[in-house]
């Protein structure tokens, strides 16, 4: 079993501008590809920052207005001024990209999309060169996944590889990316590691854990003393 990774759903077919590219190209490229961002590369296709339509709407925003200049005014005013104003992609672009790489797992993309407050990502290889794009709709691809497949992770790799449960033992049924789990095992530790592991499969929604127990252990082995088992997917 793999982990999705950025690069399993990322865009390869990528518009970039360069840093030079006057505004209303900018706009030309973002109406002709339906997209609401284009990275700025230099020669090396390395990412310089991303041109957003949230950028480009600051000129509009600002049709016909005066632009006032006051004496004390916020970073995010200055930024928007100064964008209005611009003519080429350097001026308007938000200047550092975050970025990633093509073998990022799919929860840390989300993540840093969450934390940076971004809608993309310029993908990235192991020289800074730009190989794609991903989206935050491109990382909801994880959940089309059929069912019967992720099933057939949670038997094969979480329950049989890292838990080494018996056949038999433990049932699984996956319907619109729920897993439920019934059976019955001898402690509540590995009960409990099941449910846990099956949750991190790629494109599982919930698990419904119902596997019954034999000896309830947690008193005696204490959460915090649990075994450490590795991460079948992300």
């Amino acid at each position: 079993m793999r982990t999705w990774q950025v690069g399993d759903v990322m865009t390869t077919e990528v518009e970039a501008v360069a840093a030079d590219t006057p505004y209303r190209e900018i706009v030309n490229v973002i109406m002709k590809r339906g997209v609401s961002a284009v990275p700025v590369v230099d020669d090396f296709d390395r990412v310089l920052g991303v041109v957003s339509e949230a950028d480009l709407l600051h000129k509009v925003e600002a049709a016909g207005q005066p632009q006032e200049r006051r004496m004390f005014e916020g970073r995010r005013r200055r930024t928007a001024r100064r964008k209005a104003d611009a003519a080429m992609a350097a001026d308007l672009m938000t200047s550092p990209a975050v970025t990633t790489y093509a073998s990022t797992p799919l929860v840390v993309a989300a993540r840093t999309m969450d934390a940076e407050q971004v809608k993309r990502l310029p993908v990235l290889d192991d020289l800074g060169r730009l190989v794609g794009i991903v989206t935050r709709s491109d990382l909801l691809k994880v959940h089309l996944r059929p069912d019967a497949e992720i099933r057939d992770d949670v038997v094969h790799e979480v329950l049989r590889r890292i838990l080494s449960i018996q056949d038999g033992k433990v049932r699984v049924e996956v319907r619109d990316g729920v897993v439920t789990l019934s059976g019955q095992l001898a402690h509540r530790t590995a009960t409990e590691a099941a449910g846990q592991l099956a949750g991190q499969v790629s494109g599982v929604v919930s698990v419904v854990n119902g596997i019954g127990y034999d000896v309830d252990d947690l008193p005696v082995v204490g959460l915090d003393a649990w075994p450490s088992y590795p991460t079948p997917v992300a």
